[in-house]
Protein backbone atom coordinates (compact mmCIF):
# COMPACT_ATOMS: atom_id res chain seq x y z
CA UNK A 1 0.00 0.00 0.00
CA UNK A 2 2.68 2.52 0.40
CA UNK A 3 4.60 1.63 -2.89
CA UNK A 4 1.28 2.09 -4.58
CA UNK A 5 0.90 5.67 -2.31
CA UNK A 6 4.10 6.69 -2.96
CA UNK A 7 3.58 6.16 -6.95
CA UNK A 8 0.65 8.01 -6.97
CA UNK A 9 1.76 11.14 -5.16
CA UNK A 10 4.84 10.98 -7.90
CA UNK A 11 2.69 10.61 -10.95
CA UNK A 12 0.44 13.79 -9.25
CA UNK A 13 3.93 15.38 -9.05
CA UNK A 14 4.89 15.23 -12.62
CA UNK A 15 1.34 16.16 -13.56
CA UNK A 16 0.79 18.93 -12.16
CA UNK A 17 1.39 22.14 -13.71
CA UNK A 18 4.83 23.40 -13.28
CA UNK A 19 5.35 26.52 -10.22
CA UNK A 20 7.25 29.18 -12.52
CA UNK A 21 7.97 32.60 -10.07
CA UNK A 22 7.53 35.75 -10.97
CA UNK A 23 10.73 37.71 -11.99
CA UNK A 24 11.45 40.79 -11.82
CA UNK A 25 13.34 43.56 -14.26
CA UNK A 26 16.89 43.56 -14.04
CA UNK A 27 18.99 46.44 -15.34
CA UNK A 28 22.74 45.85 -17.43
CA UNK A 29 25.38 44.90 -14.39
CA UNK A 30 27.46 47.76 -13.53
CA UNK A 31 24.55 50.34 -14.63
CA UNK A 32 23.59 52.82 -11.83
CA UNK A 33 22.34 56.17 -13.71
CA UNK A 34 19.67 55.95 -16.15
CA UNK A 35 19.37 58.85 -18.89
CA UNK A 36 15.99 58.90 -20.75
CA UNK A 37 16.26 61.04 -24.33
CA UNK A 38 12.92 62.00 -26.33
CA UNK A 39 10.21 63.87 -26.84
CA UNK A 40 7.24 65.62 -25.17
CA UNK A 41 6.07 62.11 -24.26
CA UNK A 42 9.24 61.29 -22.46
CA UNK A 43 9.27 64.59 -21.11
CA UNK A 44 5.83 64.34 -19.80
CA UNK A 45 7.70 61.31 -17.53
CA UNK A 46 4.73 59.27 -16.19
CA UNK A 47 6.48 56.31 -17.99
CA UNK A 48 9.82 56.74 -16.41
CA UNK A 49 8.39 57.42 -12.77
CA UNK A 50 6.05 54.04 -13.28
CA UNK A 51 9.55 52.16 -14.36
CA UNK A 52 11.85 54.06 -11.49
CA UNK A 53 8.94 53.32 -8.84
CA UNK A 54 9.27 49.83 -10.15
CA UNK A 55 12.64 49.39 -9.21
CA UNK A 56 12.61 50.97 -6.10
CA UNK A 57 9.98 48.85 -4.98
CA UNK A 58 11.45 45.69 -5.88
CA UNK A 59 15.21 46.26 -5.75
CA UNK A 60 15.66 48.34 -2.08
CA UNK A 61 19.52 47.94 -2.22
CA UNK A 62 20.26 48.79 -5.68
CA UNK A 63 20.59 52.67 -5.38
CA UNK A 64 19.50 53.50 -9.21
CA UNK A 65 19.54 57.19 -10.08
CA UNK A 66 16.97 58.04 -13.24
CA UNK A 67 17.49 61.03 -15.37
CA UNK A 68 14.65 62.33 -17.14
CA UNK A 69 15.80 64.93 -19.83
CA UNK A 70 13.10 64.69 -22.70
CA UNK A 71 12.22 67.60 -24.87
CA UNK A 72 8.99 68.48 -26.19
CA UNK A 73 8.90 68.93 -30.08
CA UNK A 74 12.19 66.79 -30.33
CA UNK A 75 13.53 64.42 -33.31
CA UNK A 76 16.71 62.87 -33.67
CA UNK A 77 16.71 63.15 -37.62
CA UNK A 78 16.84 67.44 -37.28
CA UNK A 79 13.75 67.61 -39.31
CA UNK A 80 11.11 70.26 -38.53
CA UNK A 81 7.96 71.07 -41.06
CA UNK A 82 7.65 74.94 -41.81
CA UNK A 83 5.12 76.72 -39.44
CA UNK A 84 5.80 74.44 -36.95
CA UNK A 85 4.43 76.10 -33.36
CA UNK A 86 2.73 78.78 -35.82
CA UNK A 87 5.84 79.44 -37.11
CA UNK A 88 7.31 80.38 -33.50
CA UNK A 89 10.08 77.93 -33.88
CA UNK A 90 11.11 75.31 -35.90
CA UNK A 91 11.46 71.59 -34.06
CA UNK A 92 14.74 71.55 -31.30
CA UNK A 93 17.22 69.12 -32.66
CA UNK A 94 18.86 66.63 -30.53
CA UNK A 95 22.29 67.10 -32.50
CA UNK A 96 22.39 70.69 -30.52
CA UNK A 97 22.58 69.09 -27.13
CA UNK A 98 23.33 65.61 -26.83
CA UNK A 99 26.93 66.20 -26.05
CA UNK A 100 26.20 68.48 -23.13
CA UNK A 101 23.37 65.91 -21.82
CA UNK A 102 26.47 63.48 -21.25
CA UNK A 103 28.55 65.09 -20.06
CA UNK A 104 26.50 66.22 -17.46
CA UNK A 105 24.29 63.27 -16.87
CA UNK A 106 27.50 60.94 -17.45
CA UNK A 107 24.69 58.13 -17.90
CA UNK A 108 25.44 54.05 -17.66
CA UNK A 109 22.73 53.71 -19.51
CA UNK A 110 20.68 55.54 -21.99
CA UNK A 111 17.01 54.75 -23.22
CA UNK A 112 15.83 56.96 -25.90
CA UNK A 113 12.14 57.07 -27.39
CA UNK A 114 11.83 59.29 -31.14
CA UNK A 115 10.04 58.68 -34.13
CA UNK A 116 6.77 60.17 -33.13
CA UNK A 117 7.94 63.68 -34.75
CA UNK A 118 10.55 62.76 -37.03
CA UNK A 119 7.92 61.83 -39.50
CA UNK A 120 6.62 65.18 -39.32
CA UNK A 121 2.92 64.07 -39.37
CA UNK A 122 4.08 63.63 -42.91
CA UNK A 123 3.12 60.04 -45.56
CA UNK A 124 6.10 57.80 -45.65
CA UNK A 125 9.35 59.27 -47.55
CA UNK A 126 12.70 57.85 -48.05
CA UNK A 127 14.15 61.16 -47.22
CA UNK A 128 12.66 61.66 -44.00
CA UNK A 129 13.56 58.02 -42.76
CA UNK A 130 17.49 58.51 -43.85
CA UNK A 131 17.29 61.45 -41.92
CA UNK A 132 15.67 59.08 -38.92
CA UNK A 133 17.79 56.49 -39.09
CA UNK A 134 21.34 58.65 -40.00
CA UNK A 135 20.30 60.11 -36.42
CA UNK A 136 19.80 57.40 -34.90
CA UNK A 137 22.99 56.26 -35.63
CA UNK A 138 24.67 59.02 -34.92
CA UNK A 139 22.95 59.07 -31.85
CA UNK A 140 24.27 55.42 -31.27
CA UNK A 141 27.54 56.03 -32.03
CA UNK A 142 28.04 59.25 -29.72
CA UNK A 143 26.24 57.45 -26.51
CA UNK A 144 29.07 54.54 -27.23
CA UNK A 145 31.82 56.78 -27.36
CA UNK A 146 31.36 57.57 -23.89
CA UNK A 147 31.13 54.07 -22.98
CA UNK A 148 27.52 54.28 -21.76
CA UNK A 149 25.09 51.53 -22.87
CA UNK A 150 21.76 52.48 -25.41
CA UNK A 151 18.61 51.07 -25.56
CA UNK A 152 16.38 52.54 -28.46
CA UNK A 153 12.53 52.09 -27.74
CA UNK A 154 10.20 51.73 -31.06
CA UNK A 155 8.02 55.29 -31.25
CA UNK A 156 4.04 54.99 -29.64
CA UNK A 157 1.75 54.36 -30.93
CA UNK A 158 0.12 57.40 -32.87
CA UNK A 159 -4.30 57.12 -32.94
CA UNK A 160 -5.54 58.75 -36.61
CA UNK A 161 -9.09 58.15 -34.83
CA UNK A 162 -8.25 61.09 -32.43
CA UNK A 163 -5.32 63.31 -33.99
CA UNK A 164 -6.23 62.53 -37.65
CA UNK A 165 -3.10 61.85 -40.46
CA UNK A 166 -4.77 58.55 -41.67
CA UNK A 167 -1.67 56.20 -42.19
CA UNK A 168 1.03 57.79 -39.83
CA UNK A 169 0.95 54.65 -37.44
CA UNK A 170 2.09 52.94 -40.18
CA UNK A 171 5.18 55.34 -40.94
CA UNK A 172 5.61 54.54 -37.56
CA UNK A 173 5.76 50.85 -38.12
CA UNK A 174 7.93 51.14 -40.64
CA UNK A 175 10.31 53.37 -38.09
CA UNK A 176 10.01 51.10 -35.55
CA UNK A 177 10.21 47.82 -37.89
CA UNK A 178 14.12 49.23 -38.78
CA UNK A 179 15.01 49.76 -35.39
CA UNK A 180 13.97 45.92 -34.83
CA UNK A 181 15.96 44.70 -38.01
CA UNK A 182 18.95 46.69 -36.18
CA UNK A 183 19.37 44.17 -33.71
CA UNK A 184 20.88 42.10 -36.00
CA UNK A 185 23.72 44.46 -36.03
CA UNK A 186 24.14 44.39 -32.02
CA UNK A 187 21.70 47.27 -31.75
CA UNK A 188 19.65 47.02 -28.34
CA UNK A 189 15.73 47.87 -28.93
CA UNK A 190 12.82 47.33 -26.97
CA UNK A 191 9.73 47.69 -29.13
CA UNK A 192 6.93 49.72 -28.04
CA UNK A 193 4.91 50.63 -31.39
CA UNK A 194 3.80 46.89 -31.97
CA UNK A 195 2.33 46.06 -28.23
CA UNK A 196 0.93 49.28 -27.78
CA UNK A 197 -0.73 49.26 -31.78
CA UNK A 198 -2.07 45.94 -30.73
CA UNK A 199 -3.67 47.32 -27.43
CA UNK A 200 -5.57 50.10 -28.69
CA UNK A 201 -6.62 47.95 -31.48
CA UNK A 202 -8.01 45.19 -29.30
CA UNK A 203 -9.59 47.93 -26.65
CA UNK A 204 -11.22 49.59 -29.32
CA UNK A 205 -12.80 46.12 -30.79
CA UNK A 206 -15.14 46.57 -27.26
CA UNK A 207 -15.32 50.17 -27.37
CA UNK A 208 -15.38 52.26 -30.33
CA UNK A 209 -14.24 55.44 -28.43
CA UNK A 210 -11.35 54.03 -26.49
CA UNK A 211 -8.48 56.06 -27.03
CA UNK A 212 -4.91 56.01 -25.29
CA UNK A 213 -3.84 59.50 -26.20
CA UNK A 214 -6.72 62.48 -26.77
CA UNK A 215 -4.75 64.06 -28.78
CA UNK A 216 -3.93 60.78 -31.02
CA UNK A 217 0.43 61.62 -29.62
CA UNK A 218 0.33 62.40 -26.04
CA UNK A 219 -1.04 59.74 -23.92
CA UNK A 220 -2.71 59.45 -20.44
CA UNK A 221 -1.81 57.38 -17.51
CA UNK A 222 -2.67 54.20 -18.93
CA UNK A 223 -1.04 54.74 -22.05
CA UNK A 224 2.05 55.88 -19.76
CA UNK A 225 1.61 52.28 -17.78
CA UNK A 226 1.33 50.28 -21.40
CA UNK A 227 4.60 51.79 -21.83
CA UNK A 228 6.67 52.01 -18.65
CA UNK A 229 4.92 47.79 -18.60
CA UNK A 230 6.12 47.01 -22.11
CA UNK A 231 9.95 48.43 -21.71
CA UNK A 232 9.86 46.29 -17.65
CA UNK A 233 9.06 43.10 -19.64
CA UNK A 234 11.89 43.81 -22.20
CA UNK A 235 14.38 44.05 -18.89
CA UNK A 236 12.74 40.53 -18.06
CA UNK A 237 9.78 41.33 -15.34
CA UNK A 238 7.01 38.95 -15.51
CA UNK A 239 5.81 40.28 -12.56
CA UNK A 240 4.05 42.93 -13.70
CA UNK A 241 2.74 41.42 -17.34
CA UNK A 242 -0.58 41.29 -16.14
CA UNK A 243 -0.92 44.62 -14.32
CA UNK A 244 -3.41 47.02 -15.54
CA UNK A 245 -1.97 50.12 -14.15
CA UNK A 246 0.96 51.84 -12.57
CA UNK A 247 -1.18 51.75 -9.67
CA UNK A 248 -1.79 48.18 -9.41
CA UNK A 249 1.94 47.84 -9.85
CA UNK A 250 2.95 49.71 -6.99
CA UNK A 251 0.25 48.38 -5.08
CA UNK A 252 1.97 45.24 -4.12
CA UNK A 253 4.82 46.25 -2.07
CA UNK A 254 4.35 47.86 1.23
CA UNK A 255 4.03 51.17 0.71
CA UNK A 256 4.03 51.18 -3.01
CA UNK A 257 1.71 53.81 -4.20
CA UNK A 258 2.91 56.03 -1.53
CA UNK A 259 6.39 55.59 -3.47
CA UNK A 260 5.03 55.99 -6.82
CA UNK A 261 3.51 59.17 -5.63
CA UNK A 262 6.71 60.60 -4.20
CA UNK A 263 9.05 59.64 -7.50
CA UNK A 264 6.49 61.12 -9.51
CA UNK A 265 6.86 64.10 -7.73
CA UNK A 266 11.07 63.85 -7.50
CA UNK A 267 10.93 63.45 -11.49
CA UNK A 268 8.65 66.50 -11.87
CA UNK A 269 11.14 68.36 -9.83
CA UNK A 270 14.43 67.07 -11.55
CA UNK A 271 13.27 67.25 -14.92
CA UNK A 272 13.40 71.04 -15.85
CA UNK A 273 16.20 71.91 -13.54
CA UNK A 274 18.27 68.93 -15.80
CA UNK A 275 16.85 70.59 -18.82
CA UNK A 276 17.95 73.83 -17.68
CA UNK A 277 21.15 72.68 -16.71
CA UNK A 278 22.39 71.12 -19.69
CA UNK A 279 21.10 73.53 -22.08
CA UNK A 280 18.03 73.58 -24.87
CA UNK A 281 16.98 75.83 -27.71
CA UNK A 282 13.09 75.31 -26.97
CA UNK A 283 10.84 78.31 -26.05
CA UNK A 284 8.19 77.88 -23.55
CA UNK A 285 9.97 75.98 -21.31
CA UNK A 286 10.05 76.08 -17.51
CA UNK A 287 13.02 76.73 -16.31
CA UNK A 288 13.39 74.73 -13.10
CA UNK A 289 15.39 75.20 -9.65
CA UNK A 290 18.68 75.98 -9.96
CA UNK A 291 20.48 72.20 -10.48
CA UNK A 292 21.84 71.87 -7.01
CA UNK A 293 19.12 73.59 -5.34
CA UNK A 294 16.65 70.61 -6.88
CA UNK A 295 19.18 67.83 -6.08
CA UNK A 296 19.34 68.96 -2.40
CA UNK A 297 15.06 69.09 -2.55
CA UNK A 298 14.81 65.40 -4.23
CA UNK A 299 17.65 64.17 -1.66
CA UNK A 300 14.70 65.28 0.86
CA UNK A 301 11.85 62.99 -1.00
CA UNK A 302 14.40 59.91 -1.08
CA UNK A 303 14.32 60.12 2.82
CA UNK A 304 11.07 60.18 2.71
CA UNK A 305 10.81 57.25 0.51
CA UNK A 306 14.04 55.43 2.41
CA UNK A 307 11.59 55.66 5.13
CA UNK A 308 9.08 53.77 3.45
CA UNK A 309 10.84 50.83 2.32
CA UNK A 310 12.50 49.72 5.95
Amino acid sequence: MKTLLRLVAAASLLLAPPIVSAQTAKLPQGVKRVVFLGDSITYAGQYTADIEAYFITRDKAANYEFINVGLPSETVSGLSEAGHAGGKFPRPDLHERLARVLEKTKPDLVFACYGMNDGIYLPFDETRFKAYQDGCTWLRDEVTKTGAKIAFITPPVFDSLKGGKPGYNDVLGRYGDWLLSMKKSGWVVADLHGPMTAYLDEHRKADPNFALASDGVHPGPEGHWVMAREILKFLGASDVAKAKSAEEMAAAPTHGLEILKLVTQRENLLKDAWLTATGHKRPGMATGLPLDQAETKAKEIGKQIEALLK
